[in-house]
C-alpha cells in the first residue's frame, strides 16, 4: 500500500480545500447550522475527492452519546472478569468505546452504588460480571440502559445471561480421556453447592453412561483448593487403586491430585492422566507434567456479552434468557498417551 492510499483525510484538509473554516466543514458535513448551499456542496466535494470519512466518535459525542459501557462485577481477584472484558472491549472496539470497571466485592450495596454512579456518568449500558454462574438478583429491572450478564446469570428470565456451557465442558474431558483408552475414571470436583460444579459432573458421567461405562465410584465433592485435590485424590486410591483417570473440577484442584498420584508412585499421564478445568495458566503450565484442561473461553463470553450489549444500544429488540458457550479441550502433557 502507498503512502498516498494509507494517508487519512483530516477535517482540517477538508476545511483547506473548500476554503472554509474547520467549524463551518463541520457544519457542513453534520447537517446542521445556517449556511448557504454553495457552501455546503463545496465541502461535501471537498470530502469526497479527499475521500474523508467522519470519526464515529466524534459525531456520537456530537450527538449526546458518551461512547462508555460500565462492567460490573464481584469476582475481586480478575481471574474471571478480566478475561470476559477483554473480550467484550475486542467486541465494542479499540479506542470506540470505553469501559468503566466497578468491583463490587460481592457486597450488594456497593454494587448498588456503583450501577447509580454509572448512570450518573451516563453510559450506555452494562455488563454485570463474576465468578460464579449461580442466578443471582439482577442489577434493576428499569434501569434506562440496556444490560447483559456474563459469567454468571440473572434471576430474572427478561434478562440476558452469557455463561459457560459446563455439562459440555465435562463431557468434553470424558469423551477425551475414552479416546485415549482409560475407561476407569474418577471425579474430585468442588463444592456440590455450586452448579458450575454439578455440571460439570453431569457432564462426565452422562458422557460415560452413553459410552457404556461409569464412573469410578461417586463424584467427590469438597473446595475449589489444591488441598482438597490432594485430599481427593488419597481418598480415590484408597477406594479405587486401578483408577486410570481424573477428571478435576478445577485447574487448582488438579495440581493436588497430580501432587499425592507422584507421591503415591504413580507416574502422570502412564500410570493415571490427569484433566483440568478452567485452563488457568499459571496453574496449567506450572503443574508437573503440564496440564490438559477444559477452557471455558471467557473471552469469547465476553464478546458474545458486549455483541448483545451493541445491538440492544442500537435500538434492536434486548435478548432474553440464557445462552451458553461451548468450551474447548486444551491439550498438554497430562494426558498423552504413549506409543506402543
Amino acid at each position: 500500500m502507498s503512502s498516498e492510499q494509507a494517508h487519512v483525510a483530516t477535517i482540517r484538509e477538508v476545511a483547506a480545500a473548500a476554503g472554509v473554516s474547520i467549524g463551518t466543514a463541520s457544519k457542513a458535513l453534520n447537517g446542521r447550522g445556517k449556511l448557504r448551499e454553495e457552501t455546503r456542496a463545496r465541502v461535501t466535494a471537498a470530502a469526497e475527492r479527499l475521500g474523508f470519512r467522519p470519526n464515529p466518535l466524534a459525531q456520537g459525542l456530537l450527538q449526546g452519546r458518551t461512547y462508555t459501557v460500565g462492567l460490573v462485577t464481584g469476582d475481586s481477584f480478575g481471574r474471571f472478569s478480566i478475561p470476559v472484558m477483554l473480550g467484550a472491549e475486542d467486541a465494542l472496539g479499540a479506542g470506540q468505546i470505553s469501559v468503566f470497571m466497578c468491583d463490587t466485592r460481592d457486597d450488594p450495596i456497593r454494587e448498588q452504588h456503583y450501577v447509580e454512579r454509572l448512570l450518573a456518568r451516563r453510559v450506555e449500558g452494562i455488563i454485570v460480571t463474576g465468578r460464579r454462574t449461580e442466578p443471582r438478583p439482577s442489577i434493576g429491572a428499569d434501569l434506562p440502559v440496556p444490560v447483559v450478564y456474563a459469567m454468571t446469570q440473572s434471576a430474572s428470565d427478561d434478562d440476558f445471561s452469557v455463561i459457560p456451557d459446563d455439562r459440555g465442558g465435562g463431557a468434553l474431558a470424558a469423551r477425551h480421556l475414552l479416546a485415549t483408552g482409560r475407561t476407569r475414571i474418577g471425579h474430585v470436583t468442588g463444592p456440590e453447592r455450586f452448579e458450575a460444579a454439578r455440571r460439570r459432573a453431569e457432564g462426565l458421567t452422562d458422557a460415560l453412561a452413553e459410552a457404556g461405562t461409569g464412573l469410578a465410584g461417586e463424584p467427590l465433592f469438597g473446595e475449589w483448593t489444591e488441598e482438597w485435590g490432594r485430599q481427593g485424590a488419597d481418598i480415590l486410591l484408597r477406594a479405587h487403586p486401578d483408577v486410570e483417570a481424573v477428571f478435576c473440577g478445577s485447574d487448582q484442584i488438579a495440581r493436588g491430585v497430580s501432587e499425592t498420584l507422584r507421591e503415591r508412585g504413580r507416574r502422570i499421564p502412564d500410570d493415571v492422566a490427569v484433566v483440568g478445568f478452567d485452563n488457568w495458566e499459571p496453574m496449567v503450565e506450572g503443574s508437573r507434567p503440564p496440564l490438559t484442561t477444559v477452557d471455558m473461553n471467557l473471552g469469547e463470553i465476553g464478546r458474545i456479552a458486549a455483541e448483545h450489549l451493541l445491538e440492544a444500544i442500537g435500538g434492536a429488540p434486548r435478548a432474553r434468557g440464557v445462552l451458553t458457550v461451548p468450551c474447548s479441550l486444551v491439550l498438554r502433557e497430562s494426558t498423552r498417551v504413549n506409543p506402543a
